[in-house]
């Protein structure tokens, strides 16, 4: 009798290399969203320190800069969700490939929902931005 094993081809070699990129560009870009949002968190203390030179020379305090921290945390926070999100997809699709079943579908929406996310954080950091210009 023939063993299940055989009956379904194993996948190529290239197979296995290709989702190995995949996983680590998902992985360059988790570091750049932590990196990013670091520096974005750490934005609002060099927004502070101007402030401390203005009030030195004369000019108002106008206005407080917390909310970078938040949006820099939201930065992190993704790069994170995105690390956990691609590595789980990476080891269902290794399994996938290990079983010959790399025809099957598999999901493809953690591109489309980091770009939407990074859309809207994106958008609000920009409506931030005005809104302490003015």
């Amino acid at each position: 009798m023939a063993d299940p094993d055989e009956i379904k081809p194993k996948a190529a070699l290239s197979d296995y290399l290709a989702a190995e990129r995949t996983l680590l560009a998902w992985i360059r870009t988790g570091l750049a969203l932590m990196g990013f949002g670091f520096v974005v968190a750490r934005f609002g203390l060099f927004l502070q320190q101007l402030q401390f030179v203005r009030i030195d020379k004369g000019a108002p305090h106008v206005h407080a800069y917390g909310e970078s921290l938040w949006f820099g945390t939201a930065f992190i926070g993704a790069g994170i969700l995105v690390n956990l999100l691609a590595g789980m997809h990476h080891v269902q699709l290794v399994r996938a490939l290990d079983h010959g079943s790399a025809g099957a579908k598999h999901s493809t929406w953690l591109g489309p929902i980091t770009a939407v996310f990074l859309a809207f954080v994106g958008l609000g950091m920009a409506i931030y931005l005005i809104s302490i210009r003015s």
